[in-house]
């Protein structure tokens, strides 16, 4: 198959894909956290927790789920892991018992300080600066609110 044919105009080519060079894009910058995580003894997806617990905590479990656009099923595991690691607390909300809150345990805390720098490593990995960067969030922002409050009845027809 002559790539150069196809990328020229064919809407069904592979290299044409937005969701094709998301999908690898999303794969391959995830590969490169893990030896960047590994000290730490976290995966990505406890990473990404750990980030939204950094800023929010104390935080109840539904509002991490909407922070981080995951339901529960795949939450709970998470924290569970991380709970287990003596990174966070679950607690009912004496307020309210029917709202369970994630806390940031001392080690947690601690956890912050040894994490500042991946920022700055990732940027060095993918060989890109600070403006592409914002630049790139920017667009993916713009693409997953789009994603997000698109009309699936077009989707269907």
């Amino acid at each position: 198959m002559n790539s150069s044919d196809s990328s020229l105009g064919d809407p069904l080519a592979l290299e044409n894909q937005v969701c094709f060079a998301l999908t690898i894009a999303a794969r391959n910058v995830v590969a490169l956290y893990r030896p960047v995580l590994a000290p730490l003894g976290l995966t990505h997806p406890q990473y990404l927790v750990m980030l939204a617990l950094w800023q929010y905590a104390p935080v109840s479990v539904k509002e991490l789920a909407t922070l981080l656009e995951l339901d529960s099923a795949t939450l709970s595991p998470l924290l569970k892991r991380l709970e287990a690691a003596g990174l966070v607390r679950r607690e009912r909300n004496p307020d309210d018992e029917r709202r369970l809150m994630v806390t940031l345990t001392p080690a947690g805390r601690e956890m912050q300080e040894k994490a500042r720098d991946i920022p700055e490593r990732m940027m060095r990995l993918l060989g890109m600066d600070p403006e592409e960067l914002r630049h790139l969030n920017a667009v993916l922002s713009r693409l997953n609110a789009a994603a997000t409050s698109a009309d699936l009845t077009d989707a269907e027809s």
